[in-house]
């Protein structure tokens, strides 16, 4: 008597079988799209992931392939993957429909124990652990260490929830990491803040995150900026990188980095905490609902409060604290670094809904906003013209020249952020100019010096060529390094980058031991001047620098 032996089918590979079956019985048809994870989860009684394991099965097998952002679809069957799908179904296929090419006679359907197929993209490798610190990676089949080394993350926000972003992309070892906040670490940050010291306090929170970031894995390249995000950070920065993550408390700055995202066709990742409470979220250009759209009615007005009293509006948007947790902090700055691997490898996310998270109850839901067909971040630019111009030296006459050489003499500009003209106070019926981006002027400056009455701000943020103040450069009008101004007619727009500022502003090169970027070559003299010597900083290049204010 002849035994066969048993078959050993993990969960994932019993899934797998059944969803090869319904392809082969052709339930699943060619180019249709699965049902969602949550409805697939339910019908096959499995978690996410082992249902997550069977589809990555299934992609390797090339029987269905993702679309990211959308979902599954199924591939047409043909020789190359017909044979793996009837191995995969085995005992679960129920009709034998006739392939749909023929198969050739030397064709070897695969015997044995089956096992996890390995992507023809990614070669097995197989890690030094004892000197590859990001060995241990590799092992995970869908990852490509090459997409995460090379990846351009853009991390706005460097309070709880970016310590935690930054400190996880690190470790992963993201090749490139630009940190923006324009705060400063006190006290009362470093009861949930992972990468601040007591000794810290007074610095500059991005600073201070990117040094610390940087002694973590030597082996990422890193930059910083310390300043508001809605005015200080040019838009070809954000065209470059691959993902964005916002780790904010305001709406303001949430819906300025909304619509940079979808003005650059970028793809965002949101968080949020307060107390034990979270919320993860992903907005992808094109795919679903938008940060903006999330907003409820009462939300766009106190965003519309700005333009009838924009000073006193910032000042109080600025000056809000929420309470927060370390617990909660790891808890969503590590889900929003997961969704941002997600991206970088293409895979499934679900964009334009929100999940939260319950730290009280442990409970945690997905729910979808509904997109808005009027809102206003819903607008990708066009093509970008790239200029070898410079904010510091190109003034407004400079600009308009170029635009309406392309269209035509009516053309103007169309500044980002509200200049200030001039104050007027209600009471004395005094002028004061003041020629100043808003983000300029304080709500003290905008009293009066003689009464003490808040002054009404005259503002513009368009340029037609009639101004007195055409001689001026776009850097003393807030307009940051490497940004993209807008030129208009009354037919189309056209888009120009400040492509002369490239270098400088977007290098990653902070805290690296080379002396030929400008902070380095201060640290350089500050060191033979005070006679310090260099010992742990040739071992890690961020070591101590820290300390050091430019």
């Amino acid at each position: 008597m002849t035994i066969k032996p048993i078959s050993h089918r993990t969960l994932s590979e019993v899934v797998a079988g059944k969803l090869a079956a319904s392809i082969l019985d052709q339930a699943l048809k060619p180019g249709m799209q699965l049902d969602p994870e949550r409805e697939l989860m339910r019908q096959l009684g499995v978690s996410r992931s082992t249902l997550r394991e069977a589809l990555k099965v299934l992609a390797d097998n090339r029987l269905i392939e993702a679309r990211p952002g959308i979902g599954w679809f199924v591939c047409p069957l043909c020789e190359d993957n017909f044979a793996r799908a009837h191995e995969l179904a085995g005992a679960d296929r129920r009709s034998s429909p006739p392939s749909p090419k023929p198969i050739p006679a030397s064709t070897e359907i695969p015997t044995g124990p089956r096992r996890l197929p390995v992507s023809p993209e990614k070669p097995l490798h197989i890690p030094n652990l004892q000197t590859d610190r990001l060995g241990t990676f590799d092992f995970i089949s869908w990852w490509e260490r090459e997409k995460v080394t090379q990846a351009k993350i853009l991390v706005v926000g460097a309070g709880a929830l970016g310590n935690e972003v930054v400190k996880n992309l690190a470790l992963m070892g993201v090749g490139y990491i630009y940190i923006i906040d324009f705060d400063t670490i006190e006290a009362a940050n470093l009861s949930r803040s992972t990468l601040f010291r007591e000794t810290d306090s007074g610095r500059r929170k991005a600073e201070v995150v990117a040094a610390r970031a940087k002694e973590l894995n030597p082996d990422i390249h890193i930059q910083y900026l310390h300043g508001d995000v809605t005015t200080r950070l040019g838009l070809g920065v954000i065209r470059r990188m691959d993902v964005l993550i916002g780790c904010l408390d305001n709406r303001e700055a949430r819906l300025a980095l909304n619509r940079f995202a979808y003005w650059v066709n970028k793809p965002w990742v949101d968080g949020a905490i307060q107390e034990l409470l979270g919320l993860v979220r992903v907005f992808v250009p094109g795919q679903g609902a938008c940060f903006e759209c999330s907003l409820t009615e009462q939300a766009r007005q106190d965003l519309a409060v700005r333009y009838s009293c924009p000073l006193f509006a910032r000042q109080n948007v600025l000056l809000g604290k929420v309470p927060t947790t370390p617990t909660i902090a790891s808890i969503i700055g590590a889900m929003q670094a997961q969704e941002a691997l997600k991206l970088l490898h293409g895979m499934p996310v679900e964009a334009g809904k929100v999940t939260h998270f319950n730290g009280m109850t442990n409970d945690m839901h997905t729910s979808a906003y509904l997109a808005r067909e009027d809102c206003e971040s819903h607008w990708t630019y066009g093509e970008i013209t790239e200029l070898p111009a410079r904010a510091e030296t190109t003034t407004l006459q400079d600009l308009l020249r170029i635009a309406r050489a392309d269209l035509g003499a009516d053309a103007s500009l169309e500044l980002d952020q509200e200049l200030i003209l001039a104050l007027e106070c209600p009471q004395c019926k005094t002028i004061t100019p003041v020629l100043q981006p808003m983000a300029d002027v304080s709500f003290e400056m905008a009293h009066c010096p003689t009464c003490g009455a808040l002054r009404e701000a005259q503002l513009t943020h368009i340029i037609t060529g009639e101004e007195s103040f055409l001689n001026r450069s776009l850097a003393s009008l807030g307009v940051p390094k490497l940004h993209i101004i807008r030129a208009l007619n009354q037919d189309e727009y056209r888009f120009y980058e400040l492509t002369g500022d490239l270098d400088e502003a977007l290098h990653f090169r902070d805290f690296e031991p080379s002396v030929t970027h400008p902070r380095a070559i201060l640290r350089e003299r500050l060191k033979k001047s005070q006679e310090i010597l260099i010992d742990q900083s040739e071992i890690n290049p961020a070591h101590g620098k820290v300390r050091l204010h430019d």
